[in-house]
């Protein structure tokens, strides 16, 4: 035909290498390979570890899954030594390797929730040891006791340790994270566990009230033995823990869900509200049914309870008297101590039941103190110092979320800073207004005391302390000594050259004696 000599004159003119140049069989092995590799999901766009075979054939999958990946010993290897879809495997050699994969990550924290938290990448564990409590261990026992390869279990280990786990989401029934193997491209890995039904939580709730240092405990992060062994598996078994990842291996688990799961038992260690969520229930949800539950069982009690017959004259009789009332019954006598106030359960749009339990607290306590002395300690305060008294009251050093908030608010209502106010409260736990007043107070004693001080510090084999107002501090600068208007010394410490002074032990009529328990005498 006419356009036969014309199409062999191309043919021939065109450069080599081009693709008219190109005989048909190689140009449908390269249109192969790019449809190949623009149809690969992310798991096959990395060859198999840990000894698992590939079905598609050594050459097809092209160079750039060929040049995205890294030397692993864990890699098949052909006979000639090299890696599959390589050169000499029927591969084109001559292409240039694509760049590696960016990284994956699960953090999403402006999606968490009540029922969704993410996990930062956890550091390396310290001495290789993922779980300190009983039941982080009981996870890690879970996981190894369900594996059916010791070794993968080793190699997750090694990735928890050398930190490929990147963030971790925990929500119902499921644990995300992406893993860093031995490619460019991260695995995306998950570990579901069972939910528990309506019932389970039912039981559950009913033996945490039951007995009140249960809530106390998960207040501060811990999970007691008789709370998980109240008949619901809150703890899972050998074969609970359902590992996936996009891996090709199919080892139960692969390395990368043994290291997501070793990981996970650290979050569980630090808090046992990552297992509850794990189980369906979040932690505000929990929080708020316990405190309802707890406030009913005491209303049950308390109805429960018989009244005491109280000593009074009936209405009918003192109208009938004809004038003559009898006279008054004797007052009851006062109690022993404060009552305990009721507990105030959370409500959508109430008030705050922590705020309700310390001002009840307050009240009751206040009363008690005027009905015994007649007296209100805290009619005499200035509004800070009623601020410091009640911070003072409140169990631990500002380290909760309740704490803080208390704290915070404190501080807003009397004008100063939260730091402010923790120092105050270390000096009001020491001595009371007292301790409050030696903190922010300087004041000149007179000679007497103040000056005989001294002496006794020097003959204790302590160095020579300076003097300051009603001050003595040491030559070092990391103690110091406060004379109270009560005649008591106060003891301080602070880092050395800093000037940052914070209350330390007991008030004590001995300047020595005030410093016992900050040191030994060479550390002072």
């Amino acid at each position: 035909p006419a356009w036969g000599p014309r199409r062999a004159e191309r043919t021939a003119g065109a450069p080599t290498g081009g693709a008219v140049g190109r005989s048909p069989g190689v140009q449908a092995r390269a249109v192969r390979e790019l449809l190949a590799g623009a149809f690969r999901m992310p798991a096959d766009e990395d060859p198999q570890e840990d000894g698992a075979t590939l079905d598609a054939p050594a050459g097809e999958g092209g160079p750039a899954a060929a040049g995205a990946r890294r030397a692993d010993p864990d890699e098949v290897r052909g006979p000639d030594g090299l890696s599959p879809g390589g050169a000499g495997s029927g591969g084109d050699a001559s292409a240039e390797p694509s760049l590696p994969a960016p990284a994956l990550s699960m953090a999403a924290p402006s999606r968490d929730g009540e029922l969704r938290r993410t996990f930062a990448a956890l550091p390396p564990p310290d001495a290789g040891t993922f779980a300190r409590t009983w039941w982080g261990n009981a996870w890690v026992t879970a996981l190894e006791e369900g594996a059916l390869d010791a070794k993968r279990l080793a190699r997750g280990r090694s990735y928890a340790e050398q930190g490929h786990v990147d963030a971790i989401t925990v929500t119902p029934g499921l644990v995300l994270a992406y893993v860093q193997g031995s490619r460019p491209r991260p695995y995306r890995v998950q570990v579901r566990l069972r939910t528990l039904e309506d019932d389970d939580w039912r039981r559950f709730l009913d033996a945490a009230v039951e007995r009140p240092g249960h809530i106390a405990a998960l207040l501060d992060k811990e999970l007691p033995h008789t709370l998980a062994d109240c008949g619901v598996p809150l703890l899972p078994g050998p074969r609970d823990l359902d590992p996936h990842c996009s891996c090709p291996d199919r080892g139960h688990p692969c390395k990368h869900a043994a290291a997501l799961c070793y990981q996970t038992a650290r979050l569980l260690d630090a808090d046992p509200f990552v297992l509850l969520l794990l189980r369906g229930r979040g932690e505000r949800e929990l929080l708020d049914a316990l405190s309802r539950l707890n406030a009913a069982r005491a209303a049950r009690a308390a109805q429960e309870r018989e009244p005491a017959q109280l000593p009074g004259v009936r209405a009918a009789d003192a109208v009938l008297a004809e004038g003559r009332l009898p006279a008054l019954p004797p007052p009851l006598p006062v109690p022993a101590h404060p009552g305990q106030p009721p507990v105030y359960p959370a409500a959508p749009g109430g008030p705050d039941p922590f705020a309700l339990d310390q001002l009840a607290t307050d009240a009751a306590a206040r009363a008690h103190a005027l009905l015994s002395t007649g007296r209100d300690p805290v009619a005499e305060l200035t509004l800070w110092q009623d601020a410091v008294r009640v911070a003072a009251a409140r169990p631990g050093s500002g380290l909760t979320a309740a704490t803080r908030s208390l704290y915070a608010s404190l501080a807003a209502a009397s004008g100063r800073t939260p730091a402010e106010l923790a120092r105050a409260v270390a000096a009001w736990r020491q001595g009371g207004p007292e301790g409050l007043a030696v903190l922010e107070e300087p004041w000149d004693p007179p000679a007497g005391r103040f000056d005989r001080a001294r002496p006794l510090l020097l003959a204790a084999d302590l160095p020579a302390f300076r003097p300051w107002h009603n001050h003595l501090t040491h030559p070092r600068g990391h103690v110091q000594l406060r004379l109270g208007r009560d005649g008591l010394w106060y003891a301080y410490e602070s880092e050395p050259g800093h000037d940052d002074w914070w209350p330390r032990g007991t008030p004590d009529l001995d300047p020595v004696g005030a410093l016992t328990g900050l040191g030994a005498p060479n550390d002072l």
